[in-house]
């Protein structure tokens, strides 16, 4: 984690938490990161920087209202530059003069990158939901890679049971996303 990441966090946790002093410090060093960002996506298809101030505010009132959804595991400079995203594209698509859609791709900010990242998001965001015991076994199997054998080994816990808990913690998502139980086969 850099120092920049690690000081926004700080700064956003202690204000979500009631410091107003720290939440004043990290909406000014936001608005740093979000010129930088802005302006940079803005030179990259040749245009002025004469919205970038239109966008920085945009994204800070932004950043403002949807500040209660930050997770606290989620990167803060990501999801900085996720909204910035949202509020570039939305103005390039409002300005444009010709009435040609902006490809997000022509900025980079590739409509696969922004699906990437909103699927980080709903992941973290369902697995938190998830007691320990459950969301734990998950991730090291489904999200990091890890065989059964060897996530039962991290968290103290037989492979069956590592098994058992993976499959109970995906019901449980399956649940919570809407997704009725799975199919049965005609033995079953």
């Amino acid at each position: 984690m850099t120092t920049t990441e690690r000081n926004m966090k700080a700064l956003l946790v202690a204000g979500l938490a009631g410091d107003s002093e720290a939440y004043r410090t990290f909406l000014q060093s936001a608005s740093e990161l979000l010129r930088r960002f802005v302006r940079g996506r803005l030179a990259r298809i040749g245009r002025s920087g004469q919205d970038s101030e239109d966008i920085v505010q945009e994204a800070l009132i932004a950043i403002h209202t949807k500040r209660h959804t930050y997770d606290g595991e989620t990167p803060v400079t990501a999801w900085i530059h996720g909204i910035a995203r949202y509020k570039l594209i939305d103005n390039l698509r409002a300005s444009s003069v010709d009435g040609r859609v902006v490809d997000p791709e022509d900025v980079g900010l590739g409509v696969q990158e922004i699906e990437q990242s909103e699927a980080r998001l709903v992941i973290r965001k369902l697995l938190s939901l998830l007691p320990v015991a459950l969301r734990r076994p998950v991730e090291l199997v489904k999200l990091h890679g890890l065989s059964a054998s060897e996530a039962a080994r991290t968290t103290g816990t037989s492979e069956v049971t590592v098994r058992v808990n993976v499959h109970r913690g995906l019901k449980v998502i399956q649940r919570y996303c809407g997704v009725e139980g799975s199919h049965r086969d005609a033995n079953g």
